[in-house]
């Protein structure tokens, strides 16, 4: 199902798109304060602190804004991902790690794995937006129009009409017996005499 944006997506969209757009701009300033840096280890730690901020703003503006976030665990993401880039950071900027020189010999593949991380790391736990109220609303007009004719209305009715009907419950009231039964005893005592005079004439 196609869904329209409204004013506010468009006005979150922008600014979650200039967000992208400055943080790139503010990273000329960043390399240039960092390669000012003597020290080797930390300019590599804050190389990769910078990249790994740009993947977390990265997912804030393509997971965050249309919906309600859904948390959930994701082992795949964490051992598939986040895992694999953080050996190639840690062995990016710290020496005494495993295969610390080839990694180390290749920055473009330090840094992309930073971004990955940034960008792992909150997606292993929250799945971004996901329209949960709209999904829900959907859900029950297909229900309503599915009940409203078809087969499956057919199938109602006929349950309810295999339902067995509630007996009616009579209610006896004995001053109504005691009457009746005294009418009935008069008509007889009343026939009898009208025979023993019929006999006699």
């Amino acid at each position: 199902m196609k869904k329209k944006n409204t004013t506010r997506d468009n006005v979150n969209l922008f600014f979650s798109a200039f967000l992208i757009i400055a943080y790139i701009i503010c990273g000329f300033f960043f390399v240039s304060f960092i390669t000012q840096q003597s020290d080797v280890v930390l300019q590599n730690t804050l190389m990769s602190v910078v990249l790994l901020i740009f993947g977390l703003l990265v997912f804030y503006a393509t997971r965050v804004g249309e919906g309600t976030t859904v948390m959930r665990f994701s082992l795949v993401t964490l051992i598939v991902l986040d895992l694999p880039a953080l050996f190639i950071v840690l062995a990016y900027i710290i020496p005494a790690f495993p295969l610390h020189e080839m990694i180390a010999a290749s920055d473009v593949m330090a840094y992309m794995a930073a971004a990955a991380l940034g960008y792992g790391i909150p997606y292993t736990f929250i799945s971004g937006f996901e329209a949960v109220a709209e999904n829900s609303v959907s859900d029950e007009t297909e229900e309503a129009k599915l009940v409203e004719g078809g087969i499956e209305a057919d199938v109602m009715e006929a349950n309810e009409d295999a339902q067995p009907a509630e007996e009616p419950v009579y209610e006896s009231d004995s001053e109504e017996i005691v009457v009746e039964g005294t009418a009935i005893i008069d008509d007889v005592e009343a026939y009898v005499s009208q025979q023993e005079e019929a006999s006699e004439e």
